[in-house]
Formats: structure tokens, sequence, C-alpha cells
């Protein structure tokens, strides 16, 4: 099956991060970078399907990284209570006498958080991730987007083979519950691929060598998914992680949903891709 690259959920900061981390081994070790970014499986989840997207097109990863130093942008302000936001998630998802409920459950409840909430409309969403995309095509390549059916709890894998548009099958693993509006595809509606997993790292079972870029500390508690309980069920050395530091967070901010934050994520990004290169080059062989 080859090598794969799974780039996790993290919103507008993660974006910008997994984009300097990327930038930051290309620094070190520019054969490296171009070997990762052109792995034989791409998985991308909520920001990780932005820059996936955004890597497996004809375009430079020295532009990419540049447009998250630029003032201008068409992503859009929102305020976040993040606190607020996973307290909601957690009382949404939790079950009678607070016994969590199996995980499609979990999700449905979570997608009825989302078909609930005010948020921006649909079309103005789509533009803003639209905007991200350097060409509205799927790539020629194994790129799988994840994101879940907010009716029933079911996750559905978006592919080139899927018969969606890029920017909705993008757009969809984007919709934070709560925050951007569900997408429609096919009559349906679609929320956060994150509300499976913020990685869904088994997506890339089977893989030689996995590498997962996760904008969030090591330890930071995961209140969707369990990215140490995925790596447990792949073949035992097959995956590497890199994570964010503490410097890293604190460039996140309160808000990552901030485009504030695409700066100092994208330097911070690029200092870890930097440090972690020659580990990853070990791996990735």
């Amino acid at each position: 099956m080859g090598n794969a690259l799974v780039l996790a959920g993290g919103g507008v900061a993660g974006i910008a991060w997994e984009l300097g981390v990327l930038r930051g081994i290309a620094d070190a070790n520019p054969d490296l970078a171009a070997r990762i970014i052109g792995a034989d499986v791409v998985v991308g989840t909520s920001a990780g399907s932005s820059v996936a997207a955004q890597i497996t097109a004809p375009a430079t990863l020295d532009d990419l990284y540049a447009a998250q130093l630029s003032a201008e942008t068409a992503e859009i302000e929102v305020d976040l209570d993040l606190p607020e936001m996973f307290q909601r998630y957690a009382a949404a998802i939790q079950g009678p006498a607070g016994v969590p409920p199996d995980p499609v459950e979990a999700r449905r409840r979570m997608g009825a958080l989302a078909l609930s909430a005010a948020t921006v409309g649909e079309p103005v969403r789509l533009a803003a991730v639209a905007a991200r995309l350097p060409r509205p095509e799927w790539p020629d390549r194994n790129l799988l987007i994840p994101a879940v059916d907010a009716n029933t709890g079911e996750t559905v894998v978006f592919t080139r083979d899927s018969g969606v548009a890029l920017v909705d099958a993008v757009a969809a693993s984007c919709a934070v519950p709560g925050i951007w509006p569900p997408v429609t595809i096919g009559g349906r509606r679609f929320v956060d691929g994150g509300v499976r997993s913020g990685t869904n790292a088994d997506l890339a079972a089977g893989a030689d060598r996995i590498l997962v870029v996760e904008p969030a500390l090591a330890d930071a508690p995961t209140p969707l998914g369990n990215l140490d309980d995925e790596i447990a069920a792949l073949r035992p050395g097959e995956t590497f992680v890199v994570f964010a530091d503490q410097e890293s967070v604190a460039a996140f901010g309160t808000n990552p949903l901030s485009p504030a934050t695409r700066g100092p994520a994208a330097r911070a990004g690029r200092a870890i891709g930097q440090a972690q290169a020659a580990a990853i080059a070990a791996f990735w062989r």
C-alpha cells in the first residue's frame, strides 16, 4: 500500500500549523518533504482535509505557506469559547445517568446539535472553504476525506470516485458542529469528520508507514475519538506522530478558528518541522 500521510483537525490555526510543519521539513530536507507530500495515501480530517486538498493540488509549498502569513484571507471570523464548546459536546453525547452512548449514536447526537445551531449560511461557508483550494477538482491521488451524516451518525469517506465536488467534501469535513453549518450533499447533511475522530488514522490501515501530523499536545484530551486507540490497532512501529508543543499551543490561542492565528501558528509549525525532520527521515523510508 505504500506510505500514508494523516492530517488531523485543528481549525484555522491547525491548517496554518500543518502547512508550517511541512514547510519546516522542506527547510531541513526538501526531498523528504516532497516524498511526504507525494504519499501514496493522504487522509485529511477537518482542517486536515483543507491541507490535504492544498498539497495534492498543483500548488507549491512555498506559496501555500506564504498565504498563511498574508493579512488577506477569506476566512470568516467567529467567536468561540473553546471550553464552553467542549462542554456542549460532552452534554450532547452523554447517555442516561451519564453513560456514554455507542459511537454511532454519539455522532448522531452531535449531528443533531449541529442541525439546530444558528450559523452563517451554507453558501457563505462554502465560499470561504473554496477560497482555500488552489483548484476545485479532485487530484489524481488516493485522497480520503471523512465526514459524518448529521442525521444517522454514519461516517462517509469521500474520494475522487464519490461523485462529490471537492469543495463540498472539504467543507463537510470542516463543518464544526455548532459553529459552521452542516453541508448538503446529495440530499444529506454532513458535519465535521472530527466528530468520528480528530485524526481518523485508522483509515490508513495497511500502509507501510503512517505519518500523522496532529496540532495538539501529545497528552491533550481527545473528547472525540482516540489517536492512541487508532495507533494500537495498526501494526506496531508503523506510525510516527508529529505533535504540537507548548509554543504552538500558545500560537493557537484561545480561538483556533480565528484567522488571526494563521501567521503565529504557521511559524510555530515550521519550527516543529525543522526540529523533527531528522527523526521523520529515519522513519519515512
